[in-house]
This record gives C-alpha cells, sequence and structure tokens, in this order.
C-alpha cells in the first residue's frame, strides 16, 4: 500500500482554558475572606493596581465629565463600563460568563487609556504623639493559650530545677481539652532521668494549678479533682464517679439509687453536684478565634419586591494606578512590562466585578423560587435543585455550585448560605413536597416544647409529624435529629 500525503479540512469546536478563564473561574468559588486575601497578594505583585478608598462624587464632577478608567472599581457594577466594541456583549449577557479571548486586551491603546491619569500627591505622614498610643492592653497580639498560663503557673511555684523540668515535660504533653492522656507518667519519669515517685508529685502540684482539673489523665481523675476542690467529695459523689459514669450519662439515675442503696433525691442531689464540673477544663484557653460571618449579598425588602444589592464593604476597590503611564513611553522591556502588568490588573477587576453580578443573578433566581420563604420563614421553604436555578439563569450547575459554596447572604428572615436553599423534598399525604429543611425545623419545635421529664421518641415525632401532613420515616427522624445536634429521648430526659 502506497503512502501519501493529503490535506483535508476539519471544522470542530473546542473548549480552550485560557489564563483569565482559569482565574474567573477560580475567582468564582473562593468565600469572601479567601478572595481579600488574593486580592492583596494581586496588589502585592502587581504594582500597576492600587486600592481606592474614595471615589469621586458625581455632584463633584465637572460638567460633561465622563466616568475616568480609574473609576473601575468593585463599587457601582450597575455603573460599569461598558466592554469594547470587538466583545460579544450579546452572548455575556445571555451566558453571565468571561469571555476567554485576550485579543480585546491586547489591542487596547494603554497611552490612550491612562491618558486621564493624573499624578495622586503622596499621602501626608502622620505620627501620633504618645497621649494618643494606644494602651499596653490593647497592643496584645494574642490572647494566652493553655501552655503558657500553666508554665506562668510552674514558674511561679518554688521548684527545685528538677522538679521543673519534669513539670515542663508534664504541661508540654497537655492536650487542648486539658488531659495528660500520653505519655504514661513513667515515661516522663524515664525521660527526665528521675524517680516515678518524684513525677507523680509533680504531676499532682500541676493538676492543684487553674483551670481546675486540668492535666488529669482521664474523665474520672478530671471529675474527681474538681469534686475536691470543691469540697464536694462525699462517698456519693466519688462512687458515682467511680462507677457509674456510663449510668450518669444515660440518666439512669434509678440504677444508681439501687447500687448505691441511696434515695433517689440523694442522688439526685449528687447529679447536680457533678453537672456542674467541667469535662473538658481546657477548652477555656481554646487558641481557635471564633469566625465571624460577612455576606457576599444583601436582600432588601422595598415594598412588594425584593433588591439584591452586592456587600462591597471590606473589599479593595481597585483600580489601575496612574503612577505608571509616564513609564509607557520608555525602553521596550518597560513598555512590555507594564502593559503586561496592566493586562493582568485589568483582567482581575473584570473577574470580580463578573463574580459579583453572577452571586446577585444567582441570589435573585434563588428569590423566584424561594419567595414564600422569603415572605413568611423557614417553613415555607420548597424543595430547590442546582438545575433549577441553572436553568433559569442559562449557566452550567457546576457554576452555580461554585457560586453557592461558602457565600452568604443576608435576608429578612436571617443569614444563610446560598446552598442553605437548595435541599431535598419529603413527601406530604396530600401529594405535594416540603423542604427536608423545613422538615429538621419541624422537628426541632417539637422537641422544644416537650416535656423534659417525658422526653418525645423518635416514633412519636414520626407520628406528630403525619398529623401535619408529613410522610417521613422513623430513621430519618433520627438522621435529622442526629444532623441538629439534637441527644436521642433517653439522654434529653431531665429529672430536676
Amino acid at each position: 500500500m502506497a503512502l501519501e500525503i493529503k490535506q483535508h479540512l476539519k471544522l470542530s469546536q473546542q473548549l480552550v482554558m485560557t489564563p483569565q478563564l482559569q482565574q474567573a473561574i477560580k475567582l468564582l468559588q473562593l468565600s469572601r475572606m479567601e478572595l481579600v486575601d488574593v486580592v492583596r497578594n494581586e496588589m502585592v505583585e502587581n504594582p500597576v493596581l492600587e486600592d481606592s478608598t474614595e471615589a469621586v462624587p458625581e455632584s463633584e464632577r465637572a460638567p460633561g465629565e465622563e466616568k475616568k478608567p480609574e473609576d473601575m472599581s468593585l463599587e457601582g457594577l450597575d455603573q460599569e463600563r461598558p466592554p469594547p466594541a470587538d466583545v460579544d456583549t450579546e452572548r455575556a449577557e445571555r451566558t453571565g460568563e468571561v469571555k476567554a479571548d485576550g485579543t480585546a486586551v491586547r489591542e487596547i491603546d494603554w497611552d490612550n487609556y491612562l491618558d486621564n491619569y493624573s499624578m495622586a500627591p503622596p499621602m501626608p505622614s502622620y505620627r501620633p504623639t504618645g497621649e494618643e498610643l494606644p494602651s499596653l492592653e490593647n497592643t496584645l497580639t494574642r490572647k494566652p493559650s493553655l501552655f503558657d498560663h500553666l508554665v506562668w503557673q510552674l514558674k511561679m511555684g518554688s521548684m527545685t530545677r528538677e522538679e521543673e523540668q519534669v513539670g515542663m515535660l508534664i504541661i508540654g504533653n497537655i492536650n487542648p481539652s486539658g488531659y495528660l492522656n500520653e505519655p504514661t507518667i513513667e515515661e516522663i519519669a524515664a525521660e527526665a532521668g528521675v524517680a516515678v515517685e518524684l513525677a507523680e508529685r509533680v504531676l499532682r502540684r500541676v493538676q492543684e494549678f487553674d483551670p481546675v482539673g486540668v492535666a488529669a489523665r482521664n474523665l474520672k481523675e478530671c471529675l474527681l479533682i474538681q469534686a475536691q476542690h470543691a469540697g464536694e467529695d462525699d462517698e456519693i459523689v466519688v462512687r458515682m464517679i467511680n462507677d457509674h459514669l456510663g449510668n450518669l450519662e444515660k440518666k439512669n439515675y434509678q440504677a444508681i439509687a439501687r447500687d448505691l442503696k441511696q434515695p433517689l433525691e440523694e442522688i439526685i442531689e449528687a447529679v447536680k453536684v457533678i453537672a456542674a464540673f467541667d469535662p473538658k477544663p481546657g477548652r477555656l484557653y481554646a487558641e481557635e478565634d471564633p469566625v465571624y460571618i460577612t455576606p457576599d449579598v444583601y436582600v432588601h425588602k422595598v415594598g412588594d419586591k425584593y433588591f439584591v444589592v452586592p456587600n462591597d464593604d471590606g473589599l479593595p476597590k481597585l483600580k489601575i494606578s496612574s503612577f505608571y503611564r509616564s513609564a509607557l513611553s520608555g525602553s521596550p522591556q518597560a513598555r512590555e512590562y507594564i502593559q503586561d502588568k496592566l493586562r493582568s490588573a485589568q483582567w482581575l477587576i473584570r473577574s470580580i466585578q463578573q463574580r459579583q453580578r453572577t452571586i446577585v443573578k444567582v441570589t435573585e433566581s434563588i428569590i423566584k423560587f424561594q419567595r414564600e420563604f422569603f415572605d413568611k420563614g423557614i417553613n415555607y421553604l420548597k424543595p430547590l435543585i442546582l438545575r433549577d436555578v441553572a436553568e433559569d439563569i442559562s449557566m452550567h450547575e457546576s457554576t452555580i455550585s461554585r457560586v453557592t459554596t461558602n457565600k452568604y447572604v443576608h435576608t429578612p428572615q436571617g443569614i444563610f448560605e446560598l446552598k442553605y436553599f437548595f435541599n431535598s423534598g419529603i413527601n406530604r399525604t396530600d401529594g405535594d413536597e416540603i423542604a427536608s429543611e423545613s422538615v429538621k425545623n419541624k422537628i426541632r419545635d417539637i422537641i422544644a416544647k416537650e416535656d423534659q421529664r417525658k422526653p418525645l421518641s423518635d416514633q412519636r415525632i414520626v407520628e406528630l409529624l403525619r398529623d401535619q401532613n408529613i410522610d417521613i420515616a422513623r430513621r430519618t427522624v433520627a438522621k435529622y435529629r442526629e444532623q441538629l445536634g439534637i441527644l436521642s429521648s433517653s439522654k434529653r430526659k431531665q429529672l430536676f
């Protein structure tokens, strides 16, 4: 068979993931805090980007003055400049996605683009006087950890150098809950090269430190230390801690009374004493700081309509610096470098603006589907899937998934993650469906109104839900109850 060379024409389509499109997708799935970090890192690496903290008000503009390119920031998305003429605006408005073609950016006349920029004056320097300096307490960078607190007490004690060495080994092995689970005291003594009796004596000294119950080797020892410190180490309390922790967890007080041969009233009084102890004394010095949620968008109700407003507070107001305008007329190497940074800066600003528009568009679609929730509350939440919103705004399901992950919305009903509005449906006996989150809320309300002396079983909750035309299985109730962090009926029972 002879070999020959031929030419063929073939028409095909393929998706090219340009760096600009990859950046837009990456920014879309970031949370608000992650976005702030990315923007600040980009401002460090790209000298062309600036944080415009103050925008020029419309009232201060000269008559007939148009909005300058330096005003292209994250605020005022509705007043954003239209894209260049060679960008397919019709497709961009229909799909809401960033165009991957970078030719429009490469063809920008940067001299004309930066022509309106003016050299900004340097920021005035300010040095506060000594009276205006913050107090020493306000300069604390972090709160003391459990280790720091225990070491401080160890240094304040009158110990020999050998005992102090053992104490440091003990404190260094205490976990965040305040327990000395491992190594054993024998291993600590061997590592320090001292007798086990000396290590035991130092351990007892450390167990007297604040918080009470620290350095215990198990829950039983922790509770006994706290009982002794509180002066409540009578026979009933000590025996209950030593022999009946399982029954205490199950609230089986009758079994404890039978075994200890004591009246039930005495057992209940002892239970009150033990319940006041802290099973994790070290958590008072937990180093984890609380994470506060900042909504990405706000939903405001004006009359009968809902309006979605993006939250730009805390986000750097990006603009392109005018300082580098003069550098464009320099050497070819400098001009190429500045143009590359200008392209990167413009794409970052456009990607962030596109991210904000997409979040707003998704939120508006959610309002359309969940209107009753916004009007009446969680009990009127409807089943919703990603495909419903994707088809409504002509986007892909993966885009909706990225937008709704780690994004929060402030509504008249409270602050919710956008993922919260997407949930499966539970059948009603009348043929309709109800959202699973609404069922969870009903379970929470039923348990909140129960008699704590006679808590409702899962089967009883099933029967009460069926009275509300909700058909649900007992194992589903148990699963939802566990997701809500609610204990079983036997552990919810209260005798006092």
